[in-house]
């Protein structure tokens, strides 16, 4: 598709973005249609969404496909990390539509017994099984406003989320496998609690493990639903567009986590769009999306979208190395997934093992790849589209933030597929006015690194009544005041020539060397893309006369060794690629870099490491041993550096 022809299209969306979601909204079944298509809140830079219009959430997921033909096509295929001897995966569940309206309205019954009504608080803290979907649409369904708990937090980080909330109820399970290891997340949250005002708690049984359960307290999912009739209905709720769906705890630079709240029909508008445009959900069609629910990617685009577009969606409890690198590959052959959507730091760990494992499967029936979560590298991008993809599929980058609720920029397959164009994120999606601009809010010439900002509203944003949970004005702050009233993302990004966007990571990822700016997304993908590189990180280190200086956390491609010779030779690479400036200071060859368990590089921790500083929590990372071996790799460093002197 030629590129002024879509940026014509697009450019008629935003000068009219009222009459355009409006239009949008229109696909969906509102109980009640609404009376203004936006207005502002009673707070700053709060907009309410189709005001007036009443919806429910559960029933776009549910009622409207089991009373329709999809009655009896598969929703969800969950399958279990641990395998048997031969490699087949011990558990696998499947739930068509149908079942699983069912199973919501027992279990929002189960929740109304328990005594929570609309607008009560709920906090979930469950792994990536089928209970964690099946209970936000059933707290959806009810009006509970919920918040779903990463389950890799720590007791301290879930106790904090659930006092913000005011959570009464808590629903976690006995244990889950991660790594071929039995985590028991009962034991977590028992402690948790000890320190909030949570008055009964919900146990799913996955693991079998053996937990403390406090009578009066403690519920057994099971027992709860023993009496629960199978073919029970609880008729959904009404709700206002506004009214909440759920708050998602976000990590901000400082101070605690943001709950930012995201409401029901603003919401629902951006991802049954975005299903339509990014992915082009067909019926036949396989999606997976391998990101953990606990994050606002699963929210949006494992939960509430796929299933709004009646899709089968693929659902996976573990991670994409074990017990072998060929796991995604194997149940993308299994399944027969057309639709794939990951991540570029899983790309790039997957990457590191070479071809042979990818091609041992069959993914011929691929048919569209996005990744979502940081900006990914060229490198990465082509290895997608010419190895996973067969240069067959369409590669996009999304962008989007927990704030945002859906994706904003993108290619769109489904829409209109401009040129692809490696490491882009592409351009703006109909009805979003984004922009790079500089600091006083003016837009950046092509080519020019500026903020990436979003100059009108749109449904999705941060919701009623607050924008932020209980803080208003550091919503405000945060997010309106940094850039002339607009909405700042915090994060830098390039507008190419063709109006393409590249973002370059955030905008406080970014060394100051000798004066200079140097994103540190971007001396990244420099070293990511020489032949020898798997995966690199960096991060600053404070240096007496240049104020910072770049240090490299470098994991080999199979086959290259590390040592003086490659450090040498890697930084020359940089030196000609980037720049002398960006030269690192030092280079670190370590087997791994540390993660976050849903495949983000923790760089504070390597920061912290570099430094000498504070580890800080680290209840999120996927390996400990990979902090073990970025120590001593900067340790043995640091003994070269002595002894050179």
């Amino acid at each position: 598709m030629d590129i002024e022809a879509y940026k014509r299209f697009w450019r008629t969306t935003v000068e009219d973005y009222i009459g355009f979601w409006e239009k949008e909204a229109r696909n969906l079944e509102w109980f009640r249609p609404w009376d203004h298509v936006v207005e502002k809140g009673e707070h700053p830079f709060v907009f309410k969404w189709f005001v007036g219009g009443q919806l429910n959430m559960s029933y776009l997921c549910l009622d409207r496909h089991a009373k329709s033909w999809r009655k009896n096509k598969v929703a969800y295929i969950w399958e279990g990390e641990p395998v048997d001897g031969d490699g087949k995966p011990l558990s696998i569940r499947k739930y068509t539509y149908y079942e699983l309206y069912r199973e919501v309205n027992r279990l929002a019954h189960v929740f109304l017994s328990l005594g929570l009504r609309k607008g009560d608080r709920a906090a979930i803290y469950l792994p990536m099984i089928p209970e964690l979907p099946m209970t936000m649409l059933a707290l959806a369904r009810i009006g509970v406003i919920f918040t779903v708990v990463f389950s890799g937090f720590s007791a301290e980080n879930l106790a904090i989320r659930v006092n913000d909330l005011g959570a009464k109820i808590l629903v976690t399970a006995d244990g889950f496998y991660r790594r071929g290891r039995l985590i028991n997340l009962k034991e977590v949250a028992d402690k948790a609690v000890e320190s909030t005002d949570v008055e009964k708690i919900v146990v799913v049984k996955r693991a079998g493990n053996e937990v403390a359960m406090k009578e009066g307290r403690d519920f057994w999912l099971h027992d709860l639903l023993r009496t629960v009739p199978e073919n029970l209905v609880v008729e959904p709720e009404s709700l206002d567009s506004t009214h909440p769906l759920y708050v998602l705890y976000t990590s901000g630079t400082t101070g605690k986590p943001k709950g930012i709240i995201h409401d029901t029909g603003g919401y629902a508008v951006l991802l049954n769009s975005t299903m339509k445009w990014v992915f082009d959900i067909r019926d036949e069609d396989v999606y997976f999306c391998t990101a953990d629910i606990g994050w606002v990617t699963g929210h949006s685009y494992i939960v509430f979208g796929p299933l709004m577009a009646g899709a089968t969606i693929v659902m996976y409890e573990g991670t994409p190395d074990y017990p072998t690198v060929e796991r995604w590959w194997q149940i993308i052959e299994r399944y027969g997934v057309n639709v794939f959507y990951t991540t570029p730091t899983a790309v790039r760990m997957l990457m590191r093992f070479g071809n042979e494992p990818v091609k041992k499967h069959d993914r011929s029936t691929l048919r569209i790849i996005h990744s979502v979560g940081e900006p990914i590298n060229p490198a990465a991008w082509r290895w997608l589209f010419e190895v996973v993809g067969e240069r067959r599929c369409p590669v996009g980058s999304t962008w989007w933030m927990t704030e945002t609720g859906g994706i904003l920029i993108s290619h769109l397959p489904g829409l209109m597929l401009t040129p692809l164009k490696p490491g882009t994120n592409g351009l703006p999606i109909p009805g979003i006015d984004a922009e790079v601009v500089d600091e006083k809010g003016n837009a950046a010439a092509p080519g020019q690194r500026g903020y990436l900002v979003i100059r009108k509203p749109w449904p999705g944003m941060p919701g009623p009544p607050t924008g932020m949970w209980k803080e208003p004005e550091r919503y405000r702050q945060v997010y309106w005041e940094k850039v002339n009233g607009v909405f700042f993302t915090g994060d830098y990004a390039v507008k190419d020539f063709d109006g393409y966007i590249w973002v370059a990571g955030r905008a406080d990822e970014v060394l100051k060397v000798a004066g200079h700016r140097i994103g540190t997304y971007e001396l990244e993908s420099v070293l990511v893309s020489h032949a020898a590189v798997a995966e690199a990180a960096v991060v600053g280190v404070p240096d007496e006369i240049k104020g910072e200086t770049p240090v490299a956390f470098v994991v080999l491609k199979s086959g290259y060794q590390g040592g003086g010779e490659m450090a040498q030779q890697l930084m020359k690479y940089v030196r000609e690629t980037y720049g002398a400036i960006a030269t690192p200071s030092g280079i670190l060859f370590v087997s791994k870099l540390p993660k976050t368990r849903s495949g983000k590089i923790m760089r504070r921790v390597l920061r912290a490491v570099a430094s000498g500083g504070s580890l800080g929590d680290l209840t999120t990372l996927e390996d400990e041993a990979a902090v073990d071996e970025v120590k001593e790799s900067y340790e043995q460093l640091l003994k070269e550096v002595r002894r050179g002197g």
